[in-house]
C-alpha cells in the first residue's frame, strides 16, 4: 500500500510541470502568431511605399530629368 501512494505523490508534481510546460508552449505560440501578423503588416506598408516611390521616380524621369536625379530627388535631395 505504500508504494502506491508515493507512485501517486510523484505522479502528482510531474502532472503540474507537464500542465507548467502546456502552457508555456501555448503562450510561445500565441506570441509567435501575433509577432508574424505585426510583420506582415509592416511588409504591407513597405510594398505601399515602394509603389509611391517608383511613381515618383516614373514623374521625375517623365520630366526629362535622368534616373539618377529621379532618384535622389525622390529620397528626398534636391534637383
Amino acid at each position: 500500500m505504500s508504494e502506491d501512494t508515493s507512485s501517486q505523490k510523484d505522479c502528482g508534481s510531474k502532472k503540474k510541470a507537464m500542465l507548467a510546460y502546456g502552457v508555456i508552449q501555448i503562450s510561445a505560440t500565441v506570441v509567435s502568431a501575433i509577432s508574424l501578423a505585426a510583420i506582415a503588416l509592416g511588409l504591407c506598408s513597405i510594398k505601399q511605399e515602394s509603389k509611391a516611390f517608383n511613381t515618383c521616380v516614373d514623374e521625375v524621369i517623365a520630366e526629362g530629368k535622368t534616373n539618377a536625379a529621379a532618384v535622389r530627388y525622390c529620397n528626398g535631395g534636391a534637383i
